[in-house]
């Protein structure tokens, strides 16, 4: 009984040994240390009460470690370290039109930042990002971080993505109450029609929310960002927002989402072409470029999911889901209306999983502010809208589909195929001018790489 209890110790002695290498070396690590101690627990070897106690004495020695090799000050409990790099094969075209010539892009996009997660729940994080200058400002392009091979090979832009702090200051007994301020990924969850996904908005938010039980559950956003700083001027433009989101969880195969919100763009005047970078067209402006309208829209969204166990070709459970958003902005009398309809087959993001998704958008010229839409919903201008330019733009008085479809190989790496097909929807709103044969055609292939 003794020689067994020796080499029971013995083994258990070498797993925390093994562990705590592991652990030291990183967190991909510890994570490989936790699958070994579950497979001696199935084995026999170890106790649920041993393996728990082992798993405790390695995150305390690599946290221990840790402060050593790295001087992490004690009130910092972890660090996490995340990026991906996308590759993409981008192409426009104009098949009515053959006054555009066809343009093929080969484009990547490589971000990389750290989180560090510290006592009385705060955290600080940054990520950085790859991307072209837009125009003359020497910035990033605010709607995308892609940089596009050419120049002989030239050394590419990184810049900040995102900079940020935030205070959880409640996350109990079913609330969930935090803040942010800084540069941040958006904290709204409404749709490209609205926001580009890209965008990283510049400001302070409050998210938060409430779980009634198991069924119900609701979430809310707030948020103030600015859109620029004005030396000449104490009215700085800037975005308010606020949005509701009540989601429920029916049946274990059924789940749905309705959601309320709206915003509004303050001092709209100070946001001409000369001021911000110009990246999407579509709004009414006069002809130095100043914005005629307000832009202060009510949204509502909702969708519904019905989950299968199994699908072909799909590793694991497979959503269904079917849903809309719908935009209006009272503040304008006219083309101040947009709308989606679309659904979704699957999910992709682990291994040999998928999804196929198609969305036909109505986007009306003063719905909303036209360089925070998604950028890559194309139309073309056979002649330059006031204080605009020729060309394939993204922005706003836009319709059309959009259709994706994404296969994970790995839990990292996944394939996307997107493609639109989108025109104006008023080809004389600017200044009367005929727009004849505006449809373009975006196509994009990307493999993207998460770490």
């Amino acid at each position: 009984m003794k020689k067994l209890k020796r080499i029971k110790s013995a083994r258990i002695a070498l797993v925390a040994g093994a562990s705590a290498l592991v652990g030291l070396a990183s967190q991909a690590h510890a994570q490989s240390s936790d699958a070994l101690i579950d497979k001696l627990v199935d084995k026999g070897i170890l106790t649920t009460d041993e393996a728990k106690d082992l798993r405790e004495q390695s995150d305390s020695d690599f946290k221990t470690a840790l402060q050593a090799k790295t001087g992490m000050p004690d009130w910092v409990t972890s660090y996490k370290i995340g990026g991906d790099f996308r590759g993409r094969v981008d192409q426009i075209s104009t098949p009515d039109n053959s006054n555009y010539v066809n343009r093929a892009r080969y484009r990547y996009r490589l971000r990389f930042g750290i989180v560090a997660n510290m006592l009385d729940n705060l955290e600080v994080g940054f990520r950085l990002g790859s991307g072209d200058a837009t125009g003359s400002y020497g910035q990033g392009n605010p709607l995308s971080s892609n940089s596009t091979a050419q120049n002989n090979d030239t050394k590419k832009n990184i810049y900040i993505d995102t900079a940020y702090g935030k205070w959880t200051a409640i996350n109990s007994d079913g609330w969930l109450l935090a803040a942010t301020i800084g540069k941040m990924d958006n904290p709204f969850v409404f749709t490209p029609m609205v926001f580009d996904p890209d965008l990283t908005p510049e400001g302070a938010a409050i998210t938060g929310g409430y779980t009634f039980n198991d069924v119900h559950s609701i979430s809310f956003t707030g948020g103030a960002f600015v859109q620029d700083e004005e030396a000449n001027s104490t009215r700085d433009p800037a975005m308010y927002g606020g949005q509701v989101l009540f989601n429920s969880k029916w049946t274990p195969k059924i789940a749905s989402t309705v959601g309320i919100g709206t915003l509004m763009l303050g001092s709209p005047a100070q946001l001409t072409v000369a001021n911000v970078p110009y990246v999407n067209q579509g709004n009414t402006r006069n002809g130095s470029g100043v914005l005629l309208y307000n832009y202060n829209p009510i949204i509502a969204d909702a969708s519904v999911t019905y989950t299968l166990d199994s699908f072909p070709f799909n590793n694991g459970p497979f959503p269904v889901k079917v849903g809309g958003e719908y935009m209006n902005n009272p503040a304008v009398g006219q083309n101040n209306m947009g709308y989606w309809v679309g659904a979704t087959l699957g999910k992709s993001g682990t291994r040999h999983t998928w999804d196929l998704s198609y969305r036909y958008e109505c986007l009306q010229a003063d719905a909303w502010y036209d360089q925070l839409v998604d950028d890559d919903f194309l139309a073309y201008y056979q002649n330059a809208p006031v204080a605009g330019a020729v060309g394939a733009y993204g922005g706003t008085n836009m319709q059309g589909h959009r259709v994706q479809f994404d296969y994970s190989f790995t839990d990292s790496l996944t394939l996307s195929l997107t493609g639109y097909v989108d025109s104006l929807i008023n080809s004389t709103l600017y200044g009367n001018v005929k727009e004849p044969n505006n449809t373009a055609v975006h196509v994009m292939a990307d493999l993207m790489w998460k770490f």
